[in-house]
């Protein structure tokens, strides 16, 4: 007897699927990401004592931010190691491809390798993923916030940096310590200035691929994760740049001192033009002269007679 064969929407709907699950797939693997900027969009570092603790909301980030995942204290045996921003994200995609498309195959009776089969068909079944990508990509840029700021150049909104205005000479209190091994701490306004400093520093060097800038800017835990980055982005023939980095807002989380070195997380609001290029110089993300905006908490270090060192990157949800 002759197998029944489903009907052809049930099968259309099946492939539609089918396309989509590829689709999403191989996003990690094309796309370069509208976070590109230093940090990627990503939250990782350490904190101290308090990485696996939220830092307290702010006027700035008044949303909940997660806590890092618990990592070796500064200066600890094991930290710094890269293995603790978890793996290659170019690697991750790459597998994602691989096992989206072989799922596809075996659903379609054409076996886990069946794209191999046919050099026609699997580059046209690329470039319709690919024109699928970047239609929603453009979407999500246009609809979930990711466009230009509107009202001028800045949005309307004058810069507000850090320290705020009035506050010239006087220390900036903490919130209160989330642990008792941790003592509050009270920054001075040269402070901030530094923070808001390091933020286009970082970003500067990153953008000119300067790793070791970003050694002399960061703690080794963050140097070791920005050359992962890095050479992901290199190995998918990608660069890049961020300019004209501004802080629109900045505010004290919270201020502390354990084990002998100094720590400060600061929720900073700031816009910057944000741009991938391929190889050949040609933009694949971003839009030239557009400034778009990032929020988060940066995490700041300073040992015991040195100075303040970015520890930590976590995203303001």
């Amino acid at each position: 007897m002759e197998a029944a064969h489903p009907p052809h929407h049930i099968r259309g709907m099946r492939r539609l699927a089918i396309l989509l699950a590829v689709l999403l797939a191989l996003a990690a693997v094309t796309a370069p990401g509208a976070d590109a900027r230093a940090g990627a969009g990503a939250s990782f570092g350490s904190r101290g004592a308090r990485t696996s603790v939220a830092p307290p909301a702010t006027s700035t980030a008044p949303g909940y931010t997660a806590p890092l995942r618990q990592a070796p204290g500064y200066g600890a045996p094991g930290y710094g190691a890269p293995g603790y921003a978890g793996g290659s994200s170019m690697m991750h995609g790459f597998m994602g491809g691989l096992i989206g498309a072989g799922i596809g195959g075996l659903l379609f009776g054409h076996g886990f390798f069946w794209g191999m089969r046919g050099i026609g068909g699997l580059s046209g079944l690329l470039v319709q993923l690919l024109l699928l990508v970047l239609l929603v990509r453009w979407l999500m840029r246009r609809f979930a916030g990711g466009g230009p700021m509107g009202g001028g150049p800045m949005g309307g909104a004058g810069p507000r940096g850090m320290p705020p205005p009035g506050m010239a000479g006087s220390p900036l209190p903490s919130a209160a310590p989330a642990s008792s091994a941790a003592v509050p701490l009270a920054l001075q306004p040269e402070d901030c200035q530094q923070f808001e400093a390091t933020l286009q520093r970082v970003q500067a060097a990153w953008s000119a691929g300067n790793l070791a800038s970003l050694q002399r800017l960061a703690t080794p835990e963050m140097a070791a994760t920005f050359a992962q980055q890095l050479g992901d982005l290199q190995a998918r023939g990608l660069r890049n740049e961020v300019a004209d980095v501004r802080l629109l807002e900045g505010q004290l989380s919270e201020a502390w001192h354990e084990n002998g070195a100094d720590y400060a997380t600061v929720a900073m609001r700031f816009a910057m033009v944000d741009v991938t290029l391929d190889a050949a110089g040609r933009v694949v993300d971003g839009a030239p002269g557009e400034h778009v905006e990032a929020t988060e908490r940066w995490t700041f270090l300073r040992p015991a007679g040195g100075a303040w060192l970015l520890s930590a990157i976590q995203q303001a949800r």
